[in-house]
C-alpha cells in the first residue's frame, strides 16, 4: 500500500486543494510525504493570479508553511525545492518521481494555463507511460476550494479483461486500510454507443448485434459475480452492477448514484507521449468525475518496471 506520497506544488491555492486529501490518506496509511516545488525557467510573474514562486528560499519557506499547516506533526513530511531552473516542469516532476520512488503522486485535476497543460499533458502522460507511479487526481470545488475527502465507498470499473484488473488490488488494499466498501461496475455498450466496426455492423444487423450485446451483459454479470465472493470472504462489503452505455458517462454516473468517494481505474501506459490520452476512457472519466480518480498504470507482461 501507499507509504510515500509525492505532492508537487506551484505555490497557488489551486494546487493546494490537493493537500487535505493527501493529508487524510497519509494519516490513514501512516505514509511519509514529500512536498515538491520546481523552479521554472522564464516563469510567468503570476500563476492563477498569484505571485509565482521563482526564488528558492521563498519556495522553501512556502513548503515549510504547507507542511506545518496541512499535516499533523507526527507525520514525516519532507520538503524539496529543485533549485536549478528547468524549462519543462512536467518532465522535472517525472524525473523526481523516478528518483524519489513515491508510491503515489497527488495533484489537483484542473486549472488554467500552465497547470492544466501540466496535468492533462506531459506529467500524466509521462508518469502513466512509465508504468510505475499511480496518480491521485483531486478536483477542487466550483469555488476553487479543497473538496471534502473520505474513503468509505470505492468504485472500481472493470472491463472483463483479467490483464486490466491491476487497479482492483489497489482498491482492495485501500478499502482494507480505510474500512471502506467496494462497488464494481462494468459497462456494456448499447447499439448507439458502439464504436468503429461494431457500430457499422449494428447498422447492418441491428437485431443480431442486440442479441450479442445481451449475451455480453449476461457474461459481464457472471464475471462480476465471480469477483464478489473472494472480496466478501476477505471481510469487505462488496457490490457490483452492469450498466449499459458509453463507458465514461456511465462510470461517472455510477459514482454519483452510489455516493462513491473515489474511483480507482487501471489504465494502460501506452508508448508515445500522445498515446495515453487518445481514445482512452481514463482521461474522459477524470475530466467528468465528481470525485477523486486514482489512476493505476497497467504493467505490460514482460515490460521492465
Amino acid at each position: 500500500m501507499f507509504k510515500h506520497l509525492l505532492i508537487p506544488l506551484d505555490g497557488s491555492r489551486l494546487a493546494e486543494t490537493a493537500l487535505p486529501s493527501a493529508a487524510h490518506l497519509a494519516e490513514t496509511l501512516q505514509a511519509s510525504v514529500t512536498l515538491l516545488h520546481v523552479i521554472e525557467q522564464n516563469a510567468p510573474r503570476e500563476v492563477h493570479s498569484e505571485p509565482h514562486l521563482t526564488n528558492p528560499p521563498e519556495a522553501q519557506a512556502y513548503l515549510d508553511r504547507m507542511a506545518s499547516r496541512a499535516f499533523p506533526a507526527h507525520l514525516h513530511v519532507e520538503r524539496h525545492v529543485h533549485t536549478t531552473e528547468v524549462s519543462d516542469v512536467a518532465r522535472s516532476i517525472t524525473a523526481h518521481a523516478s528518483e524519489m520512488r513515491p508510491d503515489l503522486i497527488v495533484m489537483c485535476t484542473h486549472g488554467r494555463g500552465g497547470l492544466r497543460q501540466l496535468l492533462f499533458g506531459s506529467i500524466a502522460q509521462q508518469v502513466i507511460a512509465l508504468g510505475t507511479t499511480p496518480i491521485l487526481l483531486i478536483r477542487p470545488t466550483e469555488a476553487g476550494a479543497p473538496p471534502a475527502f473520505a474513503c468509505r465507498l470505492i468504485l472500481v470499473p472493470l472491463d472483463g479483461d483479467p490483464a486490466h484488473e491491476q487497479g482492483l488490488p489497489v482498491a482492495v488494499g485501500l478499502a482494507q486500510a480505510c474500512a471502506a466498501a467496494l462497488h464494481l461496475v462494468m459497462v456494456v455498450p448499447t447499439l448507439t454507443t458502439l464504436f468503429a466496426e461494431q457500430a457499422a455492423a449494428a447498422k447492418l444487423l441491428p437485431q443480431a448485434m442486440t442479441a450479442l450485446l445481451d449475451i455480453d451483459q449476461q457474461n459481464a454479470e457472471e464475471y462480476l459475480g465471480n469477483h464478489l465472493p473472494p472480496l466478501r470472504e476477505a471481510g469487505l462489503p462488496a457490490t457490483a452492477e452492469v450498466a449499459r452505455g458509453e463507458p465514461a458517462p456511465v462510470i461517472t454516473g455510477a459514482a454519483r448514484h452510489t455516493g462513491a468517494d473515489l474511483i480507482v481505474l487501471g489504465t494502460h501506459g501506452k508508448a508515445g507521449m500522445g498515446a495515453f490520452w487518445s481514445g482512452s476512457v481514463a482521461p474522459k472519466v477524470t475530466m467528468r468525475s465528481p470525485v477523486p480518480v486514482l489512476l493505476v498504470p497497467l504493467h505490460r507482461p514482460g515490460a521492465a518496471h
